[in-house]
């Protein structure tokens, strides 16, 4: 699509066939529609996003977050114990079965009272507990509201050496009596663990970074000043899953892609009105539904720049284009162009731009003078009006886009092959044949609808 316009100029070359002597032509200008809002039927695209992480990231998150004293209960009140942890070692985690295994070297010291209140009177003996060893746990993997988050179960707790009791200022072991201890702690190491991956695996910021990065205009050809850019609506999720040693789920982008003509579009990315919707699957296969917006003002000075220096005529008959202009009026292109040699002034053509989807070909359908150029013709330059003359001129606008499609498809492909918009996130993909599908007229620009099926994904790589 990046040479639409360029059709548009191939399209007007068999326009012009050669004049007699300098004539002076003055037609009335059919004046342009009143101005209104851009619109055109918007074109809902898909592109997948699996978003991979690692479990070696998610391990070094937790021993950021988690860190010295990991748990730190000093209220003895309200549950006759009062318990701190500390980290002893690097947190280590790995895939089992499924499901996060948490290796956590830890000591402890828990106070544990026994006694009553009774009349005023407190009466309770408490004792202190000293102990280090490691605390294994398995997680369940699940994915919430942009948070990876688990469901963390005690397993085991091995002793690096035996717990004690302080007595009298000496540690004295006690093995046998601290088990049933255990009970006291386990569900605060177990929450201490699923409250430091949620913390650490909140992905929103990571997930709406990259989208910026994707919505923002990227120029696609220099030449043409053309523009890709994509429109989020709808950001969908299927559920976590462990998959050797990476976390993985997928997410979808609903948008809308567009490419647009001129200088450097504003990016229409809204990061506080992104909704995470949870789906069972997402497509495999993903329809590209491309937009390309010139408009009336940017058409018409590429195709006066490519008219520049150029001669046009026979037998000894000759016009040059000195501007080109285009506008839409009534349902129609109406194409300006400024002559000057055998026959000054402008002229004013009207038709309808059609795409043959079978030849891969573009004409003008219904081409025809404006109806006032016409009778001034007659006047003054009868060989540009004579029907024969018009008839040459629709058979010679014709142009297979064939060759521009391929080119099109080449230049996207490079944005499919590792293509990295920012650290971490990465453009993969492979697409089918781009297929032309329509043109729509609006009051401001030629509108050009494309559709590309393929396979296109965004990956999210590390945190």
């Amino acid at each position: 699509m990046k040479k639409l316009l360029r059709c548009f100029v191939l399209l007007l070359f068999g326009l012009l066939t050669g004049c007699s002597s300098t004539q002076k032509i003055e037609a009335l200008k059919p004046e342009p529609d009143d101005a209104a809002p851009l619109l055109y039927d918007a074109a809902v695209s898909y592109i997948n996003l699996p978003v991979k992480i690692k479990i070696q990231d998610i391990e070094n998150q937790v021993n950021k977050s988690l860190n010295g004293l990991i748990y730190d209960d000093s209220n003895i009140e309200d549950d006759d114990c009062e318990i701190k942890i500390w980290k002893q070692a690097p947190i280590h985690l790995q895939n089992v079965g499924g499901k996060i295994k948490t290796t956590l070297p830890l000591k402890a010291l828990i106070k544990y009272r026994i006694g009553t209140d009774r009349l005023g009177i407190a009466l309770y003996n408490t004792k202190e507990f000293n102990f280090n060893g490691v605390v294994t746990l398995l997680s369940d993997v699940n994915l919430s509201n942009w948070k990876l988050s688990t469901q963390t179960e005690f397993k085991s707790l091995d002793w690096n050496e035996s717990p004690t009791v302080n007595v009298l200022g000496k540690a004295v072991p006690i093995t046998y009596a601290i088990n049933p201890t255990i009970k006291f702690f386990k569900s605060k190491i177990e929450k201490s663990i699923d409250a430091a991956i949620s913390k650490s695996m909140d992905f929103k910021p990571q997930v709406l970074d990259a989208l910026d990065k994707i919505c923002t205009p990227f120029e696609m050809s220099p030449q043409y000043k053309s523009w890709l850019r994509i429109n989020p609506l709808e950001l969908y999720t299927t559920d976590a899953q462990l998959v050797r040693e990476q976390v993985t789920f997928d997410m979808g982008l609903k948008c809308e892609m567009e490419t647009v003509m001129g200088n450097k579009p504003l990016g229409k990315f809204d990061r506080s009105k992104i909704m995470l919707k949870p789906v069972s699957k997402m497509p495999e296969h993903v329809s590209a539904n491309i937009v390309a917006v010139s408009t009336y003002e940017q058409a018409s000075k590429i195709m006066t720049q490519n008219f520049a220096g150029q001669e046009f005529g026979s037998d000894g008959k000759k016009v040059t284009v000195q501007n080109v202009a285009l506008w839409h009026k009534d349902g129609k292109l109406i194409i300006a162009l400024d002559l000057l040699g055998s026959v000054n002034g402008t002229i004013y053509l009207s038709g309808f731009p059609q795409y043959n989807n079978a030849s891969k070909e573009m004409f003008f359908d219904q081409l025809d003078y404006v109806l006032d150029t016409k009778s001034r013709l007659l006047k003054t330059a009868n060989w540009l009006a004579q029907g024969y003359v018009l008839k040459k001129m629709q058979q010679a606008c014709r142009y297979s886009i064939a060759p521009n499609l391929a080119e099109g498809q080449s230049s996207l492909q490079k944005y499919l092959k590792n293509y990295s918009p920012m650290p971490g996130v990465y453009i993969n993909g492979t697409t089918k044949e781009i297929d032309f599908q329509k043109f729509q007229l609006t009051n401001k620009a030629i509108i050009g609808f494309l559709r590309v099926n393929g396979e296109v994904s965004v990956s999210v790589d590390g945190l």
